[in-house]
């Protein structure tokens, strides 16, 4: 099988590219990425030495680019991560999430259409629907739970998402879509709050924290999200959508401070700044529907997944390192800086 692999220089991407190439020795893998920012070719420096790899440095959104790709590479399944992903970012600058985000995927469904009406897989994000109160522990996004965005980032998946389905119901490409909850685990950029935290703590810096600290994620281990899409790809159902999360639910404080101990830094380093626009309170998602219809759980507890996190980022300073410097450094002046 040929598996076309969007965004996979990126943080899920790159770990979903290991873990077909090592689970499917006979399967060949096609990497697209633009190279943006957040897009690190040192981060598939090993899967570059496979032979079933290829790497093409093309922006999803080139229309007469990826149509060639498929030509040459005729693809029987797209698993599309090619995404603008910072909350942040999309707030400073809105147009590039709509243009990669919504464009970009109707370019590679286009491309699905026009050569086969191949296999498409959407990987979305649970921000579609908006927060959940933080007084209301019993409610859980589920697939029907209406589309309710905060952001631009998140109404530019969105829009994705509608358009995916759309062009299952208009044109019956097969597609399928998961929406998971905030992933973490070896190559995420330094941006996000889990790395972030960790290089700044190795390096006694601040470490910020937006309004007090209460907002709530679910988290989910990086491998298990690969495994999900592993299996929806393989045996989903065409033309629905999946909820991908961790039960794994920690309020942002609580994690830095669980940073802070495994690294023998002090909770000083902890300041709170300025809260985010428009920051949703809490996400937590039911992956009842992946469990009872492909057999998925999460396998990874918090606390296991975050000892192997901080593990792999001692172990690879260089990687992470090499990366806080220059452009990412001057965004992250002017996000927190004056904050």
């Amino acid at each position: 099988m040929n598996v076309l692999v969007t965004g996979g220089a990126g943080f899920i991407g790159s770990n979903f590219v290991y873990h077909m190439l090592n689970k499917y020795p006979d399967y060949k893998v096609i990497c697209v990425d633009v190279l943006t920012y957040a897009g690190n070719l040192s981060t598939l420096e090993d899967a570059l030495k496979n032979p079933n790899f290829k790497f093409y440095k093309t922006d999803i959104c080139d229309r007469e680019a990826i149509y060639k790709i498929f030509e040459d590479e005729k693809p029987d399944v797209v698993v599309n991560f090619a995404a603008e992903s910072h909350v942040d970012r999309s707030i400073e600058n809105p147009e590039v999430f709509l243009k990669t985000n919504i464009l970009g995927t109707q370019v590679m469904m286009d491309a699905c259409r026009k050569y086969g009406n191949i296999r498409y897989h959407q990987v979305s994000t649970d921000e579609v629907y908006g927060d959940l109160p933080l007084d209301r522990p019993d409610l859980f996004f589920t697939e029907t739970t209406p589309l309710h965005t905060s952001s631009p980032y998140s109404s530019s998946k969105a829009g994705a998402d509608l358009l995916v389905m759309a062009y299952y119901r208009t044109y019956g490409l097969p597609v399928t879509i998961s929406r998971c909850s905030n992933n973490y685990g070896p190559y995420h950029f330094p941006e996000k709050l889990i790395p972030l935290m960790i290089a700044n703590a190795l390096n006694d810096k601040p470490l910020p924290v937006y309004g007090e600290g209460l907002n709530v994620r679910d988290w989910l281990y990086v491998e298990d999200h690969c495994k999900a899409i592993d299996l929806i790809i393989h045996n989903g159902k065409i033309g629905e959508v999946y909820n991908v999360g961790g039960h794994n639910e920690m309020k942002n404080i609580d994690i830095v401070k669980l940073i802070c101990a495994k690294l023998g830094k002090p909770e000083s380093l902890i300041t709170y700044v300025a809260d985010r626009k428009g920051h949703d309170m809490r996400y937590a998602i039911d992956p009842t529907k992946i469990h009872n219809e492909l057999g998925w759980l999460p396998e990874t507890k918090f606390a296991d997944g975050i000892d192997k996190t901080i593990e792999w980022y001692l172990n690879n300073k260089t990687w992470w390192e090499t990366i806080i410097s220059g452009e990412y450094m001057n965004y992250y002046e002017k996000m927190y800086g004056n904050r």
